[in-house]
């Protein structure tokens, strides 16, 4: 299964920006939803492909209520999340899955909240800590 995760805007409700609109309530329709931090959405799609193309479907709404839109894909990482520019490389072969890990957005999580993250520069197999709060 592929992981699908999207991140709101501050100043929106994104569960319910996405569902009171026909088009992407549809296009969700047959996911089963949850929200894994504060003003998040998340769901399991079949395959890499098919949460790109997913996302392709919601980019009316992802330009309007997202702030960041990752995707799980464990073929790719066991650990990682790729941003749906890189997925969709992947997903193009335009990027090998093993050269996709060297630059980095970190994010601390505190309760049930993405905190900002912390781009970095992958130098070695460690990542480094969350240090931002």
């Amino acid at each position: 299964m592929t992981r699908v995760c999207l991140v709101g805007k501050d100043d929106i409700e994104l569960r319910y920006e996405l569902v009171s609109r026909e088009t992407a309530r549809e296009a969700l329709a047959t996911y089963d939803l949850r929200e894994p931090y504060q003003n998040a959405v998340a769901l399991e799609s079949v395959s890499l492909g098919s949460a790109v193309a997913l996302l392709n479907d919601l980019n009316w709404y992802l330009v309007r209520f997202v702030n960041t839109a990752l995707i799980f894909d464990a073929s790719v990482s066991d650990e990682e999340w790729l941003s749906r520019d890189l997925a969709e490389a992947i997903r193009d072969n335009e990027i090998d899955p093993d050269e996709s890990g060297r630059f980095l957005k970190v994010y601390g999580v505190a309760d049930d909240e993405l905190l900002e993250p912390m781009f970095v520069t992958r130098t070695g197999h460690e990542l480094p800590e969350y240090d931002l709060h």
